[in-house]
């Protein structure tokens, strides 16, 4: 059994990419290696790597500094959507040995059959045209959520983003793959799934490209509804022209769907908007926020905005901050716009310069700041049910309504991966509800 190799792995960027990582690392597993933290000495480090933001791209830089101090013998491989981008730098990089684009990252075991350093790293990276074929993933780590992958790729053409250069077509999972990996979570005595993927409300779209949809998003999710031993699915994020009406009525009696929806905005300016090429304008974006409030008054609503994108003027920007602040929404998620390779908006005029930026993401962080607080209060009196996780925070456990408040209370062990009905009382000085002490008889 010594001889059984270690293999670590460390994960940048979304959801998605967790899902695909905890794939990768069961076929690992599978062929006979053991996974350890990636703070322990392992024989292998495999970093899933992001392109969304330029962050991500240092970040990445800094990890294998990381892996090669833990052990500087170690093999480094580098898989993932900036990989697929950019795999010449990647494989420049001091320490890293292999590089896999979008569609060999799958088989990475079998590019590992020689552990030995490389003066430079080796790289196998398709045309992404080639990515046309789906590989269903799904994280568990976490006992008390797992992401569940449904849809790959995107054929969409936003003109600030990289994805559908480093992820390919849009294409899906099919169905009853999607309910036998549902299953085998539900198993596992894990109460959350998390839908996820590049563009998920796009779900139906064929395995090799085919563009007919076989089934469509709705019927996912009433399919997933029925599955046994599931006591909650969250829709991670969804484009505002592909969340139909049906979908959100439907939520609201679903036996798992829990009331929260991450839409995507990006711009509360309608000529922002068409210079993005996003596939909607405001008014549709307040129709849904209206149907869902209409419908389920209690749901959590989370949006992605972007600052700074070419040509944002500062009326663009109040349009958007406006917008923003009328709407009955929950939170924000700020982007910061940052330049990327081989996108149109990198081509664009009227540059944004960098202060101008950092101060619009700043007044919409405060703006989410205030939103969320707003949200939090008007839960407050209502009773809801809380999933607690497993890190203790400073003397706290941690959890989330259905609704997506965050809760706290005095760390419990046998609270962990537990559910109870609660009544929100008060809101602490950090934000989240807390609860001063919880009666475990369940």
């Amino acid at each position: 059994m010594e001889n059984r190799k270690k293999v670590a792995f460390y994960t940048l960027g979304c959801k998605l990419n967790f899902s695909e990582t905890s794939t990768i690392a069961r076929n690992f597993q599978d062929e006979g290696f053991d996974r350890v933290d990636f703070e322990e000495v392992a024989d292998i480090y495999v970093i899933n790597t992001c392109s969304v933001t330029e962050n991500a791209d240092k970040q990445f830089k800094q990890v294998v500094k990381k892996a090669m101090k833990l052990n500087d013998k170690a093999f480094v491989a580098a898989v993932g959507c900036y990989a697929q981008l950019k795999p010449e730098e990647l494989a420049a990089v001091d320490g890293v040995d292999l590089v896999l684009g979008a569609t060999e990252k799958f088989k990475i075991t079998d590019y590992i059959n020689d552990l030995s350093k490389n003066d430079m790293g080796e790289v196998h990276s398709c045309e992404i045209e080639e990515a046309d074929f789906y590989v269903g993933s799904y994280s568990i780590g976490d006992r008390t959520r797992a992401f569940l992958k449904v849809q790959d790729g995107c054929d969409y053409k936003c003109t600030y983003c990289t994805i559908p250069l480093a992820r390919g077509i849009s294409r899906s999972d099919a169905l009853d793959n999607v309910l036998k990996n549902a299953f085998e979570i539900s198993q596992q005595g894990i109460k959350e799934i998390v839908l996820t993927g590049v563009n998920i409300g796009d779900y139906g779209k064929g395995e090799f490209g085919n563009k007919k949809h076989e089934h469509t998003f709705l019927d996912l999710v009433k399919a997933l509804d029925e599955v046994e031993g599931i006591e909650r699915l969250r829709i991670s994020s969804i484009e505002p022209n592909l969340l139909k009406n049906e979908t959100i009525e439907f939520v609201s009696q679903s036996r798992t769907f829990v009331p929260h929806f991450h839409i995507p905005l990006q711009s509360g300016s309608n000529d922002v908007l068409k210079k993005m090429k996003r596939r909607y304008l405001r008014e549709v974006y307040s129709e849904r926020v209206s149907k869902i409030r209409e419908v389920m008054p209690h749901a959590c609503i989370g949006v992605d905005v972007i600052v700074g994108f070419p040509g944002e003027t500062d009326e663009h920007f109040l349009e958007t901050y406006n917008f923003l602040n009328e709407l009955d929404i929950s939170y924000l998620h700020v982007f910061t716009y940052s330049e990327r390779d081989n996108t149109e908006a990198a081509e664009m005029d009227g540059v944004v310069p960098a202060n101008v930026r950092a101060k619009r993401s700043k007044m919409l962080r405060g703006l989410s700041v205030k939103k969320r607080r707003a949200f939090y209060e008007s839960q407050i009196g209502t009773n809801r049910t809380v999933l607690f996780e497993s890190e203790n925070k400073e003397g706290y456990i941690h959890g989330f309504t259905e609704n997506y408040v965050k809760v706290k209370t005095p760390w419990n062990p046998e609270l962990v991966n537990t559910l109870h009905e609660i009544n929100l009382s008060r809101i602490d000085e950090d934000g989240s509800v807390r609860l001063e002490f919880l009666n475990i008889e369940a």
